[in-house]
């Protein structure tokens, strides 16, 4: 474990693991986000994907301390890095592009920081039930207790509940639009013809992800989606 520990540590190591880290959680917001789709289609749907998931029994909470974890370790290396590199540049640039650049950094870390503390009250939220218990309790009501569509439909219709879910996916847009365009350039796809597409397409694939998530909440909440009757 040692030399995994020393190849975390330099500089390669932590800009591979932040490439690593971030593709596997890129690949959970798509999967998250087809996964709760779902709510669009109906009662029937959403509970059977519900009921799914429940019965993978403990590798489904594997699964969940898992993706914790991987974020974690995102988030401790970005910001591992992000000191490494004002310690090794304790003085301003004079460019402006490249205070643009060192200011977008900062922005990340402290995106990422923000999308863990929201993705801790979601766990807390819709998996543990503990911040709001009423909203949980609809859960368990319905045929073989999975009536996720009535706690769903119930919490976003709570206007303080589903504008803290946009207000997080704002987060989320910017952080994986710009972690997008940062995973390419470590990748090596750095290119005067190549960094524009990439630029685009990563503002494109970002608003596709936080605003799918947005629109949920904000279909319950304008009633696109109604409650459970």
């Amino acid at each position: 474990m040692t030399w995994l520990c020393d190849f975390w540590r330099s500089s390669i190591g932590g800009k591979v693991t932040m490439a690593v880290t971030g593709l596997l959680l890129f690949g959970f917001v798509v999967a998250h986000l087809l996964g709760n789709l779902k709510l669009l289609a109906g009662p029937d749907s959403i509970n059977a994907y519900a009921k799914m998931l429940h019965d993978l029994g403990p590798l489904l909470w594997v699964a969940r301390i898992g993706l914790l974890v991987i974020f974690v370790l995102h988030v401790v290396t970005a910001i591992r890095l992000s000191s490494a590199n004002k310690a090794a540049r304790p003085v301003r640039y004079s460019k402006e592009a490249t205070m643009q650049a060192t200011l977008a950094s900062r922005s990340m870390v402290l995106s990422g920081l923000t999308v863990l503390v929201f993705l801790i009250y979601h766990l807390l939220h819709f998996t543990l039930g503990v911040t709001n218990p009423e909203h949980f309790q609809k859960k368990a009501a319905g045929a073989q207790g999975f009536d996720v569509y009535a706690m769903v439909t119930a919490s976003f219709a709570n206007p303080a509940i589903a504008l803290t879910y946009v207000a997080a996916q704002v987060v989320l847009f910017f952080h994986l639009s710009h972690g997008m365009q940062s995973l390419a350039h470590t990748l090596g796809l750095h290119h005067a013809r190549y960094t524009p597409m990439i630029k685009k397409l990563s503002f494109l694939l970002a608003l596709l992800i936080a605003g799918g998530n947005a629109f949920l909440a904000l279909s319950v909440l304008t009633g696109i989606v109604k409650g459970a009757a």
